[in-house]
């Protein structure tokens, strides 16, 4: 029996079929490892910092907490404060000029891994965080679901929290 002259080209290119499939997996597997690598490099990156729970802004009427210290020229006024909390590591308060420039960033231990309430308090609102840093604690105050906080220097707050009157650390 004879074979055509085409199905014997096309019998004898199977392995060159093969050839190209298999360089073509290969191709697709390199973009898979590529995208496994970016994804591991941010897991491990989330497992040292956390990701971002949450942003505030300090109130312009609320005070600063003491950790910070401003230069002299400026005034609370002329500065604000970013709050952002984690969902694991420290929270970390970032001082900023009007104009923006970053003055400071202060990482402090949250005392709680959740908000807390006053006793009698049956509602969410409103809710505080323990934070220390630098061997100063401070009472941030969450009054509503907003993205403002405060610094809490209510001594009844500072009693019920930190055991402590306001002068206390």
């Amino acid at each position: 029996m004879k074979i055509a002259p085409d199905c014997v080209d096309w019998a004898g290119s199977s392995s060159d079929v093969r050839d190209v499939k298999i360089a073509k997996m290969m191709r697709v597997f390199r973009r898979v490892e590529k995208c496994l690598l970016v994804v591991a490099l941010c897991a491990s990156c989330f497992a040292f910092s956390g990701c971002v729970e949450s942003t505030f802004t300090l109130d312009g009427d609320s005070g600063l907490p003491r950790w910070f210290t401003l230069p002299p020229e400026l005034t609370r006024r002329d500065v604000s404060v970013t709050l952002t909390y984690y969902t694991w590591g420290p929270a970390k308060f970032t001082l900023k000029d009007w104009k923006g420039k970053k003055l400071a960033v202060i990482s402090g231990k949250e005392q709680s891994s959740s908000p807390l309430h006053l006793t009698g308090n049956h509602g969410f609102y409103p809710a505080y965080e323990v934070i220390s840093a630098n061997g100063i604690t401070e009472i941030i105050e969450h009054r509503k679901p907003e993205p403002i906080s405060y610094v809490s220097d209510d001594p009844v707050v500072r009693e019920e929290l930190l055991g402590v009157g306001s002068s206390g650390t």
